[in-house]
Parts: structure tokens; C-alpha cells; sequence
């Protein structure tokens, strides 16, 4: 749920500093008025008197309306938002949620190692090891938290619910060592890992332990979060963690967050010591360095459980126990030496981790842009100055698996000495037996068969992965030798049964992006490699189509993918002077590319094309030529009548000229959780939820049923479950009168060590844009819009709000990074996008005209609104720039730097624009299906309603009673006088 900071608070105060001064120096003049005229002023008692009363009653109008300019002006929003009705989920949609979710963890639980058949558990008594065991992971900090209003099934209860009774003494061990877990905030972070010290294990309770069972469970969890990345080493000096004993350090220098601490490997040698049969469960969404393994042969069997929502753990206990066959994947490849990555010493974490060269909070800064410094109001309510700073994206499209199976086919690696466990990898209680049939390439379309049949003795589900090797000619255009084409999972199969799956592909999903010569893509002639297989790296079948002649995407009858306008380069820009990795010569200049930055000054180039709020000018971008929208007009359409009506009908124009210039700027600026009401057209306020595995409103405080972190819906390789999901949103939307979600967010696992990784869903971008489209389709049947974030490559934590240039080549831009943007457009349907904090090269990504119009709404041809990641300024977030570069809304709830203060033709025109595409969202949104919706007067403006007439009343009756005084008063002395 969302966290109240002093930024808020601080932009809030500012807000109404205005108001605040006039209702002072009100009060001050009616004081002063009192004092000023006394009797040796204003010797007439009647004057006296009839002054002092109406400035009094002056001072107190004016009080009131400048109270209620501020109610109904900056407050308006929050109060809104804070007074709406508190919407909970049925009954039905909770028991339907729940059973859905622990379906999902079913399915994305994957086993990783089960020597000698050690799964299922045979003994149904088991001790469980690990402090982690019983504070398990649910999911994610920040965005990612679960709800506390419906029960949650802890790791041992799902053991408890599958039959398999734990060893109570263990588990008081552990929680009388600590209840809590750590905090690891978007503001704060404590890396601590509690795990009780091998030495503080009794002997009595080992022995007991080995009476009660010869099974034994190690738990191993790790946590992330919004807001940090993981730390990659945890002797940095910005890292908190607290050591588990006073006669040794859990970690040394240079060791990181995701490798054992010496806690939890000194109780992986206790408990191996005593047991020969081990089970071991990472719960954590981030790929594990399991490099220890095959120094205990007595841990049998690994599993790997991701994040699991609020009845997840259920699964995990069947699994154990063998109720359900595990049928995950990896969605990730899990390497030996995560400080071996192509990647490790070009992202934000590692900057955090180096001791030179980068600023306290852990990112990589220019040295020569101190005149590009920006301020804003930080999280702590404290000014804070922020200098450009960037990250390296050196490996181009060699991202995970597509790296090291080029790498090994190149002769650059010992694959097996690499890697551990393959992207795509999973066993099963069962074996399965693929059978390719024969492959036909006609008419652009790549289809085939394949037949899988369960040949072992359990019932269980298996995934058909299909992958294509492209031809490379080596300095031609970058390929990985391996890539994810197209995945199908089967149905449950009993023993001896079949299914026969359809494999269909297109030939221009094989394309490459050549951003040098041809600056489009291009399907190259040739041979093409297609091949089925357990994973990225072990082939089962293949066969070969040829490519006749090369095909290149650059004309508008001959589009890439269905593009509604041709592909070509935009972020020629964004390169950077960047040395990126090449397959070239069997990538000969990996030591050049990989190498930690040594360029920290910013070319002059770049700071010329730099902006930011410091030296930002939207009067530079007026065009003299563009004429002024009508605004206020008396059309009589309301939003009601739009709906199911296409964005670019005639009466689209005539509802907009109903928009004045605050209409449009209210519902440009208020985006914060929702759009605001509009009443010239017949706008309600809307509500936007947050989280990526829920639904959370963060100002009722209602949540809705957590689901298995998005990780876990990749580890599913199962898109049916990804749609019921989306559908499963639908229905806790509906439930909790919410139109859209802030989600799927669908950005790239770069790197093992983001913290946000939970979130998002693999280092690969076809099963990343698979699972998101689904979600996005699924809601969107429901008429909820979902939000398609962080657009785009915002695939790091630490420091992405500070000015971050992110420099990338184009063709890993396309192939790796947008992929699944484009296919929740083109195959999910998105209405809506949030994009991200970074720049991309040296354009904020919230303003970048090539990303938000030329790519996103003329390729793809996207019809939706874009709204900001939280709006906090930063010192280079304003609605300004953003709406004349199509970001729409700004996702603010207060007075900061998200109001339009230019009113040239031009910006008002944007503002149109940016109107246009809120409120084509809004009116296609499930609320309005059935014309305009009915809401009651929010309660705080009833009872302003009431205070106004309160106050009408006694300031009649007031001055009738000092008028009536006067009167009096001058009767009697004209009387005496007389």
C-alpha cells in the first residue's frame, strides 16, 4: 500500500500557503480594525460598534470562502479520494480468488532437483529448518505488499493443510529468535537476515529433531522491494544489516545479497550433518546463486517456491507432500557467480556496491553537470539536489539465457560451468516424451505439431518450448542462437496419456532489429533452426525452414508484426558513447563492453540536449501557427454518450470544446489513484488501484486477494492462468468499484539483483509479453483498464527517480525491452500505460515524443492515456513538458510542478489532446456500460454545502442585528440629544 511521506505532506502545506496567508491576514485586519477604532478615534459608540461588527463579519465570510477555495481547489482531491466509499470484496469473489491463486502456485512452483526420487516426501512427519520457514515471503514491499484484511496461509500452515505434521520445537527456535521480518521499504531498507546461529541448536533438540523425522526441510528466503535495488555487497557503506552474532561477520566484503550468509550455510552444515535426506525451498523471487550445492550431497531435492500471495504456501504444501506434480519453469536462468554476469558491473546495484566513483545513494553521476543540478522537496520533507546520473545497458540483447547460449555456441563460456540451472528448466514427478511432427513454412506462417505423452507413473502437466536459432554472419546484425519463440502447456495428463499441441508462429516474430544499416526490421535469407526443448539449452527435436530471400520491413504495405506505420529508428540518440557487447569474431570485445563504467563526464552533446525543470521553457515550443481549441461550449453531450464509440468520432470534437482550460488541467494534474470528476461532461471520479498481484486502494485502505507474485506467473508458463487473473481483477474491480490497475508491470529481469523483480515477470521478453497481455486482455473483458508499466527500461530500484540516463542500443531497445509493451497493445488490448521515472539517452522517458507518439500510438497504434509514475517532481517531472510529448495525466494528489501554467494555443492544445485521451479510457471503462453512473455528493462537500448555509443564515441574522443595534443605538442618543 502506498506510504504517506513528507514529500506529500510538504507539497500539500505549499498548496495551501496562499489560502492560509489570507485567512491571516483577515483575521489580523478585523483585529486591528477592533483595536484601531476605540473611543479616541471613534468617539460615536453607534460607528464604533457597527465597525467593529462588520469587519468581524467580513473577516469571517472571507474566512469561509477562502476555506472553501481550498477545500474544493488543492484538497479536492485528496478529499475525495480520502470520503469515497469503502467498496469490499463478496464473499464469492474471495473464495474464487483464493482458489485461483493457489492454482497459480501450483503451477509455478518449480523443482530444481530431486535426486533418488527424495519428492514427494515419504515420511509425513518432516522437520522444517530456517528461520524463513516461519516468516516466509508473500510477496513484495511497497506496491507489491499484501492486504491484512483476509487470512493469509503461512508456509507451515500449507504444510499442516497437506497432511504433513513439522516439528513444533523448530519452529518456537525461530520465532522466539524473532517474530518480525526486517523492513525493507521504498524509503528505508534493512538487509538483515535473521537465522538462528548454528551454536544456539541443543543437542537434545537435534536429537529430537532426528527422532521426530529423517526428512528435513531448509527453507532460504529473500526479499525486494519497491525503491532498492538487492545489494551486491553487503559490507557497503549504505547497507543496513545486523549480524547474527557477535563472533563473526554473515558476510564478507564483496559478497552479495543473493549467496548464503555464513548463518544459513553454518545450519545448512548442521542439518546435513545430520540428515541425509534434505529438501531445500527458496522462497524469493530473484535467482538464487546455488553455487553450493554440490558441495552437500545429502541436499536431495531443491525447490523453488516465488513469492505466493496470501494462500500460495497451500500449493507448496501439496507439492511436498505430492498431491500436485510441479510443473514450473524457470523464468530466469540460475547462474553459478552472479559477479560474472554481463551485466553485473553496469547496473545501479553494483554502483551502490563500488566504493569510488558514484554518490552516496548508489548510482553512477556525471562529474560535470553540477549546472544540471535540479532540487525538489525529498521524501523526508527536506529540499534535496539531484545531479544527472546514468546506467549502461552494455549488453545489448544478450539478456539472460540468449547471452549464455550464444556464449557457449561462440566457444566464449564452458556452459557448464556457467550455468546451473537453464531458462525454462523444471522437473517433474512424472517423464514426458515430446514428439515434433513435421514442420511447414507457407505464407509467412511457421506451423507444426507436437505430441506430448506422460510415460511415467503420475499424472502431470509438461510445457512445449519452441525455440529458433537465426543465420548470423558474424559483424552482421546482432542474434542470440537461441530465442523463445512460441510455448504451449498441456493439459493434466494421467499416465499413458497424450496430447497433441498446435505450434504457430509468424516468420517476422524471427526478425531483427538492424539499427545500423537497413534502420528497420529485417527477416535476413537464410537457414533457420527450430527446434523443441526441455529448456534454453537441452534440444529434444529440430528441423530446419529456409528463408528464401531477405525481407525488410520499411514500407507501409509491408509493416513489421501489423505496425500501423513503419518501424525505423528513434533512439539513434540513446546509444550513447557506449562500447556495446558484439557477437562479433566470438565476441571478442566482452572484456571491453563489460567492464565497469570509467566515463563519468557527460559529452557536450548530451548536456546541450539535457532538460529538466531547471532549464526547461515551454514557451520555446509554441508554434505561432496553432489556433486556439474552443473551450466552454454548450454541446449537451456528457461522457455517457461516448461509450463503445471510436476515438476518432465527430462528437469527440464536440465534447471536448465543452472542456474549459481548468477542466482539462484539473484532470491533467489530479491523476493521482484515479481521474478526477469533470461535471461539464458528465465525469465521475474514478478509482485506480495499485499492485501488481492485487488490487489496493490507497486511501479507503481496502485491499483485494493477494495473488503469487508475477515471477510465479512466468514460472507457470500456463498464459490461460495469466487471462484468468486479468478476469479475477475484473471481478475484485467490480466488487471494489474500481476502474483501472496499476498494472501489469512487464519490465525486464536485466539483472538478478532488482528489487522490484517480484513485479515483473522474466529476463525474457516473449514470456514477459505473453503473460501481460493475457492479464491486460482478461481485465479488459471486465471493462477494467489495466496500466502497462514502467514504459520503459525501468528495470532497476535503486536511484531511478534521480535523473537516470539510461543508454541503450536501439535493436535491444525494440527486441528485448518494448516486446512486451508492443504485444499488451497489439494482443492485449491496453488502454492505458504508466510511464517511468528514468530518461531514456536524455530524454525523461515521461516526455519522450519518439517513445509515448511515434512508437507507441503511431506503430502500434495504442488509443488509451499514459499517466506518470508517482508524481513527485524530482526536479525534472512537469505537466508542461510532458503533455506536449503524450504523457496525458500526472499521478499527483497535490499541488506540485503537475499544473499547466501555459496557456498558449499550443498547450492548450496539448491539454485537448491529453483530455481526449483520459476521458476516451474513462468512458469505455466497465462504470460507464451502462450510461452515466449515479454517485452520491461526497461528504466533505455536503457539509460544505452546509457550511455555507450555516454561514449565510448567521451573517443575516448577525448584520440584522447589528444594523438593528446601530439603529437602536443612534434612536437613544437622538433621543438624549433632544
Amino acid at each position: 500500500m502506498l506510504q504517506i511521506n513528507m514529500a506529500d505532506v510538504m507539497n500539500v502545506i505549499g498548496s495551501l500557503t496562499p489560502y492560509l496567508i489570507a485567512i491571516g491576514v483577515l483575521f489580523v485586519l478585523a483585529l486591528i480594525i477592533t483595536f484601531a477604532v476605540n473611543k479616541k478615534t471613534v468617539k460615536e459608540v453607534a460607528t464604533r460598534k457597527i465597525i467593529h461588527s462588520e469587519s468581524w463579519l467580513v473577516a469571517l465570510v472571507g474566512i469561509v470562502v477562502a476555506v472553501s477555495m481550498m477545500l474544493s481547489g488543492p484538497l479536492s482531491t485528496l478529499l475525495n479520494n480520502a470520503t469515497i466509499t469503502k467498496y469490499m470484496l463478496s464473499d464469492t469473489t474471495v473464495s474464487k480468488a483464493n482458489e485461483l491463486a493457489k492454482e497459480v502456485q501450483s503451477e509455478a512452483i518449480t523443482m530444481l532437483k530431486n535426486d533418488d526420487s527424495n519428492l514427494p516426501l515419504a515420511n509425513k512427519k518432516v522437520n522444517v529448518f530456517g528461520w524463513g520457514s516461519t516468516n516466509p515471503v508473500y510477496g513484495g514491499t511497497g506496491s507489491g505488499s499484501m492486504s491484512d484484511q483476509y487470512d493469509t496461509v503461512s508456509l507451515l500452515d500449507g504444510m499442516k493443510e497437506a497432511g504433513l505434521e513439522t516439528n513444533a520445537d523448530l519452529s518456537k527456535l525461530y520465532t522466539d529468535y524473532r517474530a518480525d521480518r526486517p523492513v525493507v521499504a521504498m524509503w528505508s531498507q534493512d538487509w538483515t537476515l535473521p537465522e538462528v546461529p548454528a551454536d544456539q541448536y541443543s543437542d537434545s533438540l537435534i536429537s529430537d529433531a532426528k527422532s521426530f523425522s529423517d526428512e528435513a526441510v531448509v527453507v532460504i528466503t529473500r526479499v525486494g522491494g519497491e525503491g532498492a535495488d538487492l545489494p551486491t555487497n553487503m559490507k557497503a557503506e549504505n547497507i543496513t544489516y545486523k549480524n547474527n552474532s557477535k563472533d563473526y561477520d554473515d558476510f564478507q566484503d564483496g559478497e552479495h545479497f543473493l549467496q548464503l550468509s555464513k548463518t544459513e550455510r553454518d545450519m545448512i552444515d548442521l542439518v546435513t550433518k545430520n540428515f541425509d535426506k534434505v529438501t531445500l525451498v527458496y522462497n524469493g523471487a530473484n535467482a538464487f546463486q546455488f553455487d553450493f550445492l554440490s558441495n552437500y550431497p545429502q541436499i536431495k531435492s531443491v525447490l523453488w517456491c516465488p513469492p505466493a500471495g496470501q494462500t500460495g504456501f497451500s500449493a507448496l504444501g501439496d507439492v511436498l507432500a505430492g498431491e500436485t506434480n510441479p510443473s514450473g519453469k524457470t523464468s530466469d536462468t540460475f547462474v553459478k557467480d552472479l559477479t560474472k554476469t554481463p551485466v553485473f558491473n553496469n547496473t545501479d546495484g553494483a554502483a551502490a556496491a563500488s566504493s569510488s566513483s558514484v554518490g552516496a545513494d548508489g548510482a553512477f553521476v556525471y562529474d560535470n553537470v553540477d549546472d544540471l543540478a535540479a532540487k525538489y522537496t525529498g521524501f523526508t520533507g527536506q529540499e534535496t539536489t539531484v545531479l544527472p546520473s546514468f546506467v549502461n545497458y552494455v549488453e545489448g540483447i544478450y539478456v539472460g539465457y540468449k547471452f549464455y547460449e550464444t556464449a557457449a555456441d561462440e566457444g566464449l563460456i564452458n556452459y557448464d560451468d556457467t550455468v546451473i540451472y537453464p531458462f525454462g528448466y523444471g522437473l517433474s514427478y512424472t517423464s514426458f516424451e515430446q514428439k515434433m511432427g513435421d514442420v511447414s513454412y507457407k505464407d509467412g506462417k511457421v506451423t507444426f505439431d507436437v505430441t506430448v505423452t506422460n510415460t511415467g507413473d503420475t499424472a502431470g502437466k509438461d510445457v512445449v518450448e519452441v525455440y529458433y536459432n537465426p543465420p548470423y554472419t558474424d559483424g552482421g546484425i546482432e542474434k542470440a542462437s537461441k530465442n523463445l519463440v512460441a510455448f504451449e502447456k498441456t493439459e493434466k495428463l494421467e499416465p499413458g496419456a497424450s496430447e497433441t499441441v498446435k505450434i504457430e508462429f509468424d516468420d517476422d516474430d524471427m526478425a531483427s532489429y538492424d539499427d545500423k544499416d537497413a534502420k528497420a526490421w529485417v527477416l535476413e535469407k537464410g537457414d533457420y533452426t527450430i527446434s523443441i526443448q526441455s529448456d534454453s539449452h537441452h534440444v529434444i527435436d529440430s528441423e530446419k525452414i529456409n528463408v528464401a530471400d531477405t525481407v525488410t520491413y520499411d514500407s507501409e504495405s509491408n509493416t513489421h508484426n501489423g505496425d500501423q506505420t513503419v518501424a525505423t529508428n528513434q533512439f539513434d540518440y540513446a546509444a550513447g558513447d557506449v562500447t556495446y557487447l558484439s557477437r562479433a569474431n566470438h565476441f571478442a570485445n566482452y572484456a571491453e563492453a563489460t567492464a565497469a563504467p570509467t566515463n563519468f563526464s557527460m559529452s557536450d552533446e548530451v548536456k546541450a540536449a539535457f532538460t529538466n525543470n531547471g532549464n526547461y521553457d515551454p514557451t520555446k515550443y509554441d508554434d505561432d501557427s496553432d489556433e486556439m481549441p474552443t473551450t466552454g461550449a454548450k454541446n449537451g453531450l456528457r461522457l455517457a454518450d461516448m461509450h463503445g464509440k471510436d476515438y476518432d468520432d465527430a462528437d469527440w470534437e464536440k465534447l471536448l470544446d465543452q472542456l474549459t482550460f481548468d477542466d482539462m488541467d484539473n484532470l491533467i494534474a489530479n491523476g493521482g489513484y484515479g481521474t478526477p470528476a469533470v461535471s461539464s461532461v458528465g465525469k465521475i471520479q474514478l478509482t485506480d488501484a495499485d499492485g501488481p498481484a492485487s488490487l489496493n486502494n490507497n486511501f479507503t485502505g481496502v485491499g483485494s486477494i493477494g495473488f503469487p507474485a508475477s515471477t510465479a506467473f512466468a514460472c507457470t508458463w500456463n498464459k490461460d492462468l495469466a487471462k484468468q487473473f486479468g478476469e479475477m481483477i475484473g471481478d475484485m474491480a467490480h466488487d471494489m468499484h474500481v476502474a483501472g490497475w496499476y498494472a501489469p508491470a512487464m519490465n525486464i529481469h536485466r539483472g538478478a539483483f532488482s528489487g522490484r523483480t517480484f513485479e515483473y515477470f522474466s529476463e525474457d521478453s516473449l514470456i514477459s509479453g505473453v503473460m501481460a497481455s493475457n492479464e491486460i486482455a482478461g481485465a479488459k473483458e471486465k471493462g477494467v483498464y489495466s496500466f502497462m508499466k514502467h514504459f520503459a527500461l525501468n528495470d532497476q530500484e535503486t536511484n531511478r527517480t534521480n535523473m537516470v540516463c539510461t543508454w541503450a542500443d536501439e535493436q535491444a531497445i525494440r527486441e528485448i525491452y518494448l516486446k512486451p509493451f508492443e504485444m499488451s497493445v497489439k494482443e492485449g488490448g491496453a488502454q492505458a500505460v504508466m510511464s517511468s521515472f528514468n530518461y531514456i539517452g536524455y530524454t525523461y522517458a515521461g516526455a519522450s515524443n519518439n517513445l509515448l507518439n511515434t512508437v507507441l500510438r503511431d506503430e502500434w497504434g495504442f488509443k488509451g492515456f499514459v499517466l506518470t509514475d508517482y508524481f513527485g517532481g524530482y526536479g525534472y517531472q512537469n505537466g508542461d513538458q510532458e503533455i506536449r510529448n503524450g504523457n496525458d495525466s500526472m499521478l499527483a494528489t497535490t499541488k506540485i510542478t503537475n499544473h499547466i501554467t501555459d496557456k498558449s494555443a499550443t498547450s492548450v492544445k496539448a491539454m485537448r489532446t491529453a483530455a481526449h485521451n483520459i476521458l476516451y479510457t474513462a468512458a469505455n471503462s466497465w462504470q460507464y456500460a451502462d450510461g452515466e453512473p449515479k454517485v452520491a455528493t461526497p461528504i466533505w462537500k455536503t457539509a460544505m454545502y452546509v457550511a455555507w448555509g450555516v454561514t449565510a443564515i448567521l451573517v443575516i441574522a448577525l448584520e440584522a442585528l447589528a444594523i438593528k443595534r446601530y439603529m437602536d443605538r443612534k434612536k437613544a442618543k437622538a433621543e438624549v440629544t433632544a
